[in-house]
């Protein structure tokens, strides 16, 4: 045998070595993470359950679920120790920021437009009316909407059954 028909076995052998390894490796990180827990850690388990260590057995977890809700979990049922303000955030709720001092965002942005040159002349224009977004009256504008309507279907051109916008 020569050396290009071993190599595709030498390739194989070492990826299948690197796999095992990086899954072992998560393994333990996920072992030293359940030994870690501690009462009054918030955790979650493997089945998306959020709740709060009461005792941490040898081989089990005893979980606070809610007022009078305990319940009995395998160390190994425990997918992931939640940091107290993930587990606040996400079971409670409460957002805890840490810009807490920093300027608040308003709700509208009329602080953003506001500007202190008010006796600029384009200012001094947009004061004086006001701009209606709105829609006009059907009385006001009958004549030209009806005008606009047959102006637009005029200029579309007529389908028949066969007919389709597909090319």
């Amino acid at each position: 045998m020569n050396a290009f028909t071993l190599l595709p076995f030498i390739v194989l052998i070492a990826a299948m070595f690197l796999m095992t390894r990086s899954a072992k490796k998560k393994q333990q990180q996920a072992s030293q993470m359940r030994n870690e827990m501690q009462p009054g850690s918030g955790v979650r388990t493997i089945g998306g359950m959020y709740a709060t260590v009461k005792e941490v057995g040898e081989d089990t977890v005893l979980l606070d679920a809610g007022p009078g809700v305990e319940l009995l979990f395998a160390k190994n049922a425990i997918g992931a120790v939640l940091t107290d303000d993930e587990y606040n955030r996400i079971v409670h709720g409460i957002e805890h920021d840490l810009k807490s001092d920093a300027d608040i965002v308003p709700d509208d942005a009329s602080s953003l437009t506001e500007s202190d040159e008010s006796d600029s002349p384009a200012a001094a224009a947009s004061d004086d009316k006001a701009v209606d977004l709105g829609k006009k009256d059907a009385s006001e504008d009958g004549t030209d909407a009806a005008e606009a309507a047959e102006a637009k279907a005029d200029d579309e051109p007529k389908k028949t059954d066969g007919d389709s916008d597909a090319k």
